[in-house]
């Protein structure tokens, strides 16, 4: 049967992807952000997973106000790379796993998760942006990928305890599914940060370590955080972090932190990033 063996968040700032494409990752501004991700690249290379679950929010991309589900997994043969503005990311096209999120989703409704399946979707740098910090600039992407798509833009945004909850479905769902399968559960988003208003440029370390701790050792504790704290501790846009809530509830109960990264500021953002597994 497949299997989830690993757990990855990470922020995914747009300015990220661009520093990657206009080759300046080596300046000194950007330097520490990319070195943060060497010890994950070469961890990764060796794990070689088949398909990561990729957990990410659009940014008026695929969605708009007009049509904006709480939940989307996206069941297309292939993913293209959206236009945000300043044409397509340089990077290959996402190629998906249709047989195993056809499955996801399935299982997931029947789970009572009111998935909208998406047979048609360009992904933006919310997904092509973590695939950027471990695989690098590849001629293709060495992974399938499914994408699952939160949203955490437009209130009401489900809560915590939602996002957990569907984790754990996430982790039977993929447990049921009868191929051989390596499979990663990746949560992407914040951390702290604010875009707008009075408090833009707000990044708050104390609450983001905080959270980088008990998404580890008490994630029932960030299930009932209510999007008010996130809003007030870590930023309007701090409220990304609920999608790393659902890699925690498909890792199990406990598991075990391989690698932890966290550097002030990217761009306007604070970056974090984990590495788990779960735990026997």
């Amino acid at each position: 049967m497949a299997r989830i063996t690993a757990g990855v968040t990470t922020s995914h700032v747009p300015a990220i992807g661009a520093a990657l494409d206009q080759g300046k990752a080596d300046t000194d501004y950007w330097r520490p952000v990319f070195a943060g991700y060497e010890w994950s690249k070469k961890w990764i290379a060796e794990e070689r997973p088949d398909v990561i679950v990729l957990v990410y929010n659009d940014h008026a991309s695929a969605f708009s106000l007009e049509l904006l589900p709480t939940f989307a997994i996206g069941c297309a043969e292939s993913f293209a790379v959206a236009d945000e503005g300043f044409g397509p990311r340089p990077v290959p096209e996402v190629q998906g796993h249709p047989d195993l999120a056809c499955h996801l989703a399935k299982s997931l409704i029947l789970d009572e998760f009111d998935m909208t399946v998406i047979n048609k979707m360009d992904v933006d740098h919310g997904l092509t942006v973590p695939l950027s910090l471990l695989y690098g600039q590849p001629d293709a992407w060495p992974v399938k990928v499914i994408p699952i798509a939160v949203n955490v833009v437009e209130y009401p945004q489900p809560t915590g305890n939602r996002c957990f909850e569907l984790g754990k479905a996430l982790r039977r769902a993929v447990k049921s599914f009868d191929q051989d399968l390596n499979v990663q559960v990746w949560g992407t988003g914040g951390m702290s940060h604010q875009l707008q208003g009075p408090r833009a440029g707000l990044i708050n370390p104390a609450f983001d370590r905080d959270f980088l701790d008990r998404l580890v050792a008490d994630p029932d504790s960030l299930k009932k955080m209510p999007h008010i704290e996130y809003m007030r501790e870590s930023g309007s846009e701090g409220v990304e972090l609920i999608m790393w809530l659902i890699m925690r509830g498909a890792m199990g109960k406990k598991v075990k932190e391989l690698y932890r990264f966290y550097h002030v500021p990217a761009s306007n953002t604070a970056v974090g990033h984990l590495v788990v597994k779960p735990a026997k």
